[in-house]
């Protein structure tokens, strides 16, 4: 049997030559690491270059510092860090390197009004608790409130040094295209060292799970599904490679797992357009017609995170369904009804 869990042990692998991964430990989190990829041979001054940094946590740094001294390298060395979006695990350990090393950090454009918004709000779950409330899940609200305590640091979401569009980065040792890829988070982009064949693809595409979206603070009207689909269409423009995720194992095809993701997303909004039914129903009605993860497991056995997390995917494919016609949304004392198009 394998062991899907083997990819997060302590250690380094190297991919390539120059190329490492180095996963360092997430506290209390289910993905249990984030992988942060090591370059040896493009910063300059012979120095490291990383793509997303983990969560900024003594467990964090002290991983990253003991992976790489495996390889003969240390903290000191690292000049700039790609992260491919602005989520705590990915971004706020790349700001407080920063902060003791001066190194620069560099952050999808997209991700600007995010960030904005994060620091508007002081943080917290106020945005999906909004959510839950449109989906007509109140009470489911109201039980996870107390889960996520609002811990914000305005020193954890510091602006980065580079806004990243849509470019190539020239480094000394070579360069790395950048894409954006919104769907996860408005402003997620991935790196592409087409040299080598590499794509870093943060939680863009991920070699086991399929990414949330809209996990994040936003402006009303977006519609994060359908920015995701249209983001892993785009993967299959450009010559396969190497799968370099943020959570999970490498794997040797991006296009491959696209189209397994693309598939479940297809099966997942007939589902959904099923679960719906004949009358108007709100989302997390529908939610509750529905079986979660690959052990399709009844939404009343999931716990009370996952359940937040099976509302919001239900609003994101209803509103995918409404923007294909198929079903209309109405508002009514502030819950979002959904019906099918006859």
């Amino acid at each position: 049997m394998i062991d899907r869990s083997a990819w997060a042990e302590p250690g380094v692998e190297t991919l390539h030559p120059g190329v490492h991964r180095i996963p360092l430990p997430l506290p209390s989190d289910a993905l249990r690491a984030v992988n942060v990829y090591v370059l040896e041979d493009l910063a300059e001054d012979d120095g490291l270059l990383l793509v997303d940094s983990g969560w900024a946590t003594p467990e964090a740094r002290q991983a990253l510092e003991e992976g790489l001294a495996a390889i003969g390298r240390d903290l000191t060395e690292i000049r700039d860090i790609l992260v491919t979006h602005v989520h705590r695990d990915h971004y706020t350990h790349a700001v407080e390197l920063r902060r003791s090393l001066g190194c620069r950090v560099h952050l999808g454009a997209g991700e600007r009004r995010g960030l904005e918004l994060l620091n508007e709000r002081r943080g917290g779950l106020s945005f999906l608790l909004r959510t839950l409330c449109q989906a007509g899940a109140t009470a489911l609200a109201e039980e996870v409130r107390p889960l996520y305590p609002d811990d914000y640091d305005p020193r954890d979401w510091a602006a980065p040094d580079h806004w990243l569009g849509e470019e190539t980065l020239r480094f000394p040792g070579g360069g790395l295209r950048v894409v954006p890829t919104p769907g996860h988070t408005r402003g997620h982009v991935v790196y592409l060292d087409e040299r080598r064949g590499l794509m870093f693809s943060g939680d863009h595409v991920l070699p086991h799970i399929t990414p949330s979206v809209g996990f994040e603070p936003a402006d009303p009207g977006g519609r994060p599904l359908a920015d995701f689909l249209d983001s892993l269409h785009l993967m299959t423009r450009y010559a396969d490679a190497r799968l370099l995720p943020a959570h999970g194992p490498v794997t040797d095809s991006v296009h491959a797992r696209v189209a397994e993701l693309l598939a479940h997303h297809e099966d997942r909004l007939c589902a959904t357009l099923t679960a719906l039914g004949d009358g108007a129903n709100d989302a997390f009605g529908v939610a509750r017609r529905l079986t979660w993860t690959r052990r399709e497991v009844p939404f009343g056995d999931l716990d009370a995170v996952n359940r937040m997390l099976a509302v919001n995917e239900t609003v994101a494919h209803l509103d995918v369904l409404v923007l294909r016609g198929r079903t209309t949304v109405e508002t009514a004392d502030g819950t979002h009804r959904y019906a099918r198009v006859r």
